[in-house]
């Protein structure tokens, strides 16, 4: 992966708050907004669409080496956040993907200021409670166990062993605990979901919208996709067989087509 070693760290001030943000590519702007667990790393979907698409992905106070910013107590604050970073860095309206937690805070941020993306793309977003089945509790389960959990068949995926460089270093532990606390914080009761988001999205959200999803997610289960699709007037809605949270490694041929199609 020849531009792993080409993202950039640069830290920027919001107000008085400090944020860290990783961006690597050339192109056309793509915010990534990272999921519960902090930052993955660099994957194949980032390669292929780093061709083509600078990526911009904050790492959101708590996470990683930004600061906590106490003022944040919800979901809905933080996508203020960053949402004033990108109009601070003209880089509003930008086209923006989320994963998990990050497609929650995706669909926050539109709700909240329609205006701001150009092109939405949500990969098994958290954020809303699924008529059937419940969102994985995180804090009942170890990190690792959580990571396993993400995927349908963790032998079967040739990059999981590459996510948060194989999560076994006492670095990346302390990393995943502090996700886990920010995360507690920020989405706690109640757990991953905002009752109000379905109807705040209706009639909202006017950005073009693609919803990607593992039809077995054992994270946030797959019912939740139909109600974001109904939510999003006129959202595509893919969602894969023998997949589970994590499409984006699962089945990374089919995800970058679906997705740089979406985003051309």
């Amino acid at each position: 992966m020849a531009l792993k070693d080409a993202v950039r760290e640069e830290r920027f001030k919001v107000g008085t708050d400090e944020l860290i943000v990783l961006s690597g590519g050339s192109g056309k702007p793509l915010l990534v907004l990272h999921e519960e667990l902090g930052y993955p790393g660099w994957m194949k979907w980032n390669e292929a669409l780093s061709e083509s698409r600078r990526m911009v992905t904050p790492m959101y106070p708590g996470f990683g080496k930004t600061p906590r910013a106490e003022w944040i107590m919800n979901v809905r604050d933080l996508g203020c956040m960053i949402a004033r970073f990108l109009r601070e860095q003209h880089l509003a309206p930008i086209d923006v993907i989320g994963f998990s937690f990050g497609g929650w805070l995706a669909a926050e941020m539109a709700a909240n200021d329609p205006a701001i993306f150009s092109r939405i793309v949500l990969v098994a977003p958290a954020g809303i409670r699924p008529p059937d089945g419940e969102i994985m509790d995180m804090f009942t389960l170890p990190a690792l166990i959580y990571l396993r959990e993400s995927v349908r068949d963790s032998s079967r995926v040739p990059e999981y062993s590459a996510l948060y460089d194989g999560g076994l270093s006492p670095a990346q532990y302390e990393a995943f605990e502090d996700a886990r606390a920010e995360t507690a914080r920020l989405a706690w009761q109640p757990y991953m979901f905002n009752p109000s988001l379905p109807h705040l999205l209706e009639g909202t959200v006017k950005a073009p919208t693609l919803i990607v999803w593992g039809k077995e997610d054992r994270i946030v289960p797959a019912s939740a996709a139909g109600v974001y699709n109904r939510a999003i007037a006129g959202s595509k809605l893919v969602a894969f067989d023998g997949c589970g949270h994590r499409p984006e490694v699962e089945k990374s041929e089919q995800f970058i087509k679906e997705v740089g199609n979406f985003l051309a």
